[in-house]
């Protein structure tokens, strides 16, 4: 594992070689709201290692703080528990850091639902190379609550929290810093379609139409006044396309980014 600094915070991040053509920008993976790089890397035949190959562009995944093996969040649920901005957070004060660290400049930006909206929330107010979007929350819809709160009764009463303790080093930092925030009132009124029409960068906006935390409009009201959008919608596909769709995902990127820097 390897590790960067961010802001007094340690992350966890792996570098993926794609066999980057020069002049290509580089490919960031901002994981869902309970995923971490191993969730990337292991399931599904590391898929942003095919996704990079096919695009012939290098990689780069990490965890977010108190997800994976990055930093916890302590008093996740008390002094420390999430603001509804967490994701503008991410996406405007995070991220602009990471990339400095790194050396990124204009990266193309592919991120699955919580990751979409930091994807979406940077590309608004940051240059990059293109947007592609999986699942993203530009609003909080019923079907959002319905999921989310499924969610939390399959943590505390199914095999959910087993199955996620295989992938970050502190569990319930992980899950509780997403759940409580989606389901207080605070957050019912999040809403992020007016800083999407300040995006300039290409969009891929990628949806399953059997998502279960989300439908279409999700990726409809993504409306850029000036930027270039395309839509792919995939039947038998669920909340996580790459998973449910892995080839059909990665054919429409990589034909996607073909034309972009």
């Amino acid at each position: 594992m390897t590790t960067i600094h961010i802001n007094g915070v340690s992350l966890e991040i792996e570098r993926i070689s794609g066999g980057g053509q020069p002049g290509r920008a580089p490919i960031v993976f901002l994981h869902e709201g309970l995923g971490s790089v191993a969730q990337w890397t292991t399931r599904a035949g590391n898929w942003p290692q095919a996704v990079c190959q096919a695009c012939e562009r290098d990689g780069v995944v990490y965890s977010r703080r108190g997800y994976g093996r990055s930093d916890p969040i302590p008093d996740v649920r008390g002094v420390n528990r999430l603001a509804p901005d967490y994701m503008h957070q991410e996406a405007w004060a995070v991220l602009p850091a990471l990339f400095q660290t790194m050396g990124l400049q204009q990266p193309v930006l592919l991120g699955h639902s919580d990751g979409a909206t930091i994807a979406l929330l940077h590309a608004s107010q940051h240059p990059v190379s293109a947007c592609v979007v999986m699942a993203p929350h530009v609003i909080v819809e019923s079907i959002s609550i319905e999921g989310i709160t499924a969610a939390q009764d399959a943590y505390l009463r199914g095999t959910l929290r087993d199955r996620l303790s295989r992938h970050h080093d502190d569990v319930d930092s992980a899950f509780w810093q997403w759940n409580d925030v989606w389901l207080s009132p605070a957050f019912r009124s999040f809403d992020i379609r007016q800083d999407c029409r300040r995006i300039s960068a290409p969009v891929l906006a990628i949806q399953g139409r059997e998502d279960p935390y989300g439908t279409l409009q999700q990726i409809e009201d993504i409306r850029p006044d000036h930027g270039r959008i395309e839509h792919l919608v995939l039947d038998h596909c669920g909340h996580a396309p790459h998973r449910d769709q892995s080839q059909a995902c990665i054919e429409r990127i990589a034909g996607f980014l073909a034309v972009c820097a």
